[in-house]
């Protein structure tokens, strides 16, 4: 089941991948800034645009009653509500790190099937390297020209022995505060949500936090069934599991992705520092 579907979007993620890495090798990235959904400026290249339209235009022509979220599109909120079948993308997650050359951007492709996530891409092109899974099949990892490998979560409980993937561009004194008092062994920054769950599901770290409001779907999605399959798990701040048939597409209340057997005990440790640091629930109408 969804072999198909999963095959299509390794495809896209890997032509798109080549579009971008077009725009790469130029001696400098133009970026300009455009109004985000959150009505905050964010960066967007050439590069983005057109990875966009590659995977949006090669979806359309293979699913052609599927609805598509795309960042860098329109969203056809009233389709995409009636549909059961939505595909999630961002072009180039990470597109800060895409503008610095340092290699840290990823392709994210994934297919919400009545608001779950079914299958998953990411794919790094600077680093071949991708991600992939599909609901009830396992999650795997293709880098270079090496076999696909599986992927399986650490099965650590102790935080003090655990590994977190942290944001390279975004980090903030919060972040410092929850991960001191948390008692973690180690950090790691990365640039791409993808990347860093990924890291996840690869057993390079342990659990990843993000406390800002401002992700969306196009950042999880994907990701999201490749932590689920590789046995972990992804919910918000305070425990609640993600859906992606809402009207809004932004994961108000942060990001906790784990190895699974530490989830419950990072949440509940997590809620008084973040009762501390003034982080509430935020809720928008459906």
């Amino acid at each position: 089941m969804y072999e198909f579907e999963m095959q299509a979007a390794v495809d896209l993620a890997r032509k798109a991948g080549e579009a971008i890495l077009r725009h790469y090798s130029a001696p400098k990235i133009v970026a300009e800034n455009k109004i985000g959904i959150d009505e905050r400026d964010e960066p967007v290249t050439a590069a983005d645009i057109e990875a966009s339209r590659i995977i949006v235009d090669g979806l359309n022509a293979t699913f052609p009653d599927d609805a598509i979220l795309s960042e860098e599109e329109t969203d056809e909120t009233d389709g995409r509500m009636a549909s059961d079948r939505v595909w999630i993308v961002d072009p180039i997650d990470g597109t800060a790190g895409f503008i610095k050359k340092d290699d840290d951007f990823a392709v994210q492709i994934g297919l919400a099937e009545a608001g779950k996530p079914v299958v998953g891409v990411v794919f790094v092109p600077a680093r071949n390297t991708l991600y992939f899974a599909s609901g009830g099949h396992g999650a795997f990892i293709e880098e270079g020209r090496r076999s696909p490998e599986r992927l399986s979560v650490s099965d650590k409980t102790d935080l003090s022995e655990m590994d977190i993937a942290v944001s390279r561009d975004h980090r903030s004194p919060k972040m410092t505060r929850i991960i001191g008092t948390l008692g973690l062994r180690s950090e790691i920054g990365r640039g791409s949500v993808g990347i860093k769950i990924g890291m996840i599901a690869e057993q390079v770290c342990d659990l990843y936090i993000h406390i800002s409001h401002r992700t969306k779907f196009w950042d999880t999605c994907a990701p999201q069934i490749i932590l689920e399959e590789a046995g972990g798990k992804i919910t918000d701040l305070f425990g609640t599991p993600f859906r992606y048939d809402r009207s809004h597409v932004m994961n108000l209340n942060g990001i906790v992705a784990s190895n699974r057997v530490a989830h419950d005990a990072t949440i509940e440790k997590l809620i008084p520092i973040l009762n501390e640091l003034g982080r509430a629930r935020l809720t928008r109408a459906a």
